[in-house]
């Protein structure tokens, strides 16, 4: 199995953290951002006409399968790229990023808050193919996600893809930074309470090829689509 991972396009909560560094005023599921909107514009356009510079070992994506976390930043980026491939994208909520849906109470303290429900995501992506349990109550509400939960999901979404997936397969997933660095950590051996951190700008996509003796990291980071002023 080939797996592509792919990082959304810049999200307002990104913005807000380049410019100032912090958290406040974060949203729980922020929107892309216009200039979000414009690398994915690209990315979509290398897409569309295969171009090499998605792979810098020059070879074509040939993407079989496509999956997205179902925060609002992510299913707009998996659209974009379902739409200039011509597969469907399906929603697979344990992509979600590091601690899931989560703001801050009036104390300053994380809390959980519930994701959007069923016909949201109906009305607003019908193309997407969403997981027969999605209610309307939202796809999260619950408490934010600690360290520990955050190993386990890594370790379920990997066991997961190879037990779904074949040597001929090719798939690729629209997720988040973080969830990116905690899969790393699974596949690396890495404890969870050791300083550990691979940049993955907007759009940016990394390549891990699996098979019967391992991995191997074929790429990280790979920003080839997109000039460096769109960068982030």
């Amino acid at each position: 199995m080939r797996l592509y991972y792919f990082r959304h396009a810049q999200s307002c909560n990104n913005h807000r953290w380049d410019q100032t560094e912090s958290s406040d005023g974060r949203e729980p599921d922020p929107e892309l951002t216009e200039f979000g909107h414009r690398q994915l514009s690209l990315l979509a356009a290398c897409m569309q006409q295969n171009d090499p510079c998605l792979d810098p070992t020059g070879e074509p994506l040939g993407i079989t399968h496509l999956y997205t976390s179902l925060m609002i930043r992510a299913v707009e980026t998996g659209m974009a790229i379902s739409n200039a491939l011509n597969i469907p994208l399906v929603a697979w909520p344990d992509l979600h990023e590091r601690g899931g849906m989560w703001d801050f109470d009036e104390d300053g303290n994380r809390v959980g808050v519930a994701g959007p429900g069923r016909s949201f995501f109906e009305t607003r992506f019908p193309d997407l193919i969403l997981p027969d349990e999605l209610g309307e109550r939202g796809w999260w509400d619950r408490p934010k996600e600690d360290v520990d939960e955050v190993s386990q999901r890594a370790r379920r979404i990997l066991n997961h893809l190879h037990a779904a997936h074949g040597d001929d397969d090719r798939v690729a997933v629209v997720a988040h930074g973080g969830l990116y660095n905690s899969l790393l950590r699974v596949l690396l051996e890495i404890e969870t309470d050791t300083r550990f951190w691979i940049e993955l700008n907007n759009t940016a996509v990394s390549r891990i090829d699996f098979d019967d003796e391992g991995f191997r990291l074929v790429y990280s980071n790979h920003t080839g689509h997109i000039p460096p002023d769109l960068i982030t």
